[in-house]
């Protein structure tokens, strides 16, 4: 967890772990594929052996019969090897699928945080501008009051309104700064809430 407002850390680690997944998906997908290899070369060897190797061609009655049947098992075995290659095909393809549908939906997702990331990191980095140029006017009127204060018996009549002038008009620049400040404090926090309802929505889907 982190107290940095403009930290996306969370986020992140969220995306990190999808990335991981996605690429244990495909790891599964291929581990299928290369699968379906064997069995698909181990069912076909197996029919070709059944099919074309002599096993007792020259016995006769049950020993015969034995044997056909032996081989006619092998030749089963080996179609039951075809089939589970063709059945682990299809489950790759629906894992590829599953993959592809996650890496639009994600791609989505993630278009849409990036922006809200931005759009945070703009606000804050006003907010801190007019905090800067606020604490800033709060220097300046102080400044102002202290020299009002110094030279209140020190100066002429005219001095003193050219001082009390430039006290009323840092108060002035300062309440506007304030003003400006206080709006870019509610306009963060209503873009914080925007991105913690979309983190949540995106962790919720994703």
């Amino acid at each position: 967890q982190s107290t940095d407002l403009t930290s996306t850390v969370g986020y992140d680690s969220i995306i990190q772990h999808l990335n991981d997944g996605r690429k244990n998906c495909k790891e599964f997908e291929d581990f299928l594929k290369e699968r379906a290899i064997i069995e698909e070369k181990y069912g076909k060897e197996l029919i070709n052996l059944s099919k074309k190797k002599p096993c007792g061609q020259t016995e006769l009655n049950t020993l015969k019969r034995s044997l056909d049947v032996f081989k006619q098992q092998i030749d089963n075995v080996g179609q039951g090897h075809i089939q589970l290659a063709q059945t682990l095909r299809e489950e790759a393809k629906k894992m590829e699928d599953f993959r592809e549908k996650q890496k639009l939906h994600r791609k989505k997702i993630e278009l849409i945080m990036e922006a809200i990331h931005k759009n945070r990191n703009l606000q804050y980095k006003k907010t801190m501008e007019a905090k800067r140029l606020y604490e800033q006017r709060c220097r300046d009127k102080d400044e102002a009051e202290q020299a009002v204060h110094r030279n209140a018996n020190l100066v002429t009549q005219k001095q003193q309104e050219k001082l009390f002038l430039k006290l009323a008009q840092t108060k002035s620049a300062l309440e506007d700064t304030d003003r400006s400040y206080q709006q870019s404090v509610t306009t963060m926090e209503k873009i914080r809430e925007e991105w913690q309802n979309e983190h949540i929505k995106a962790c919720e889907v994703l």
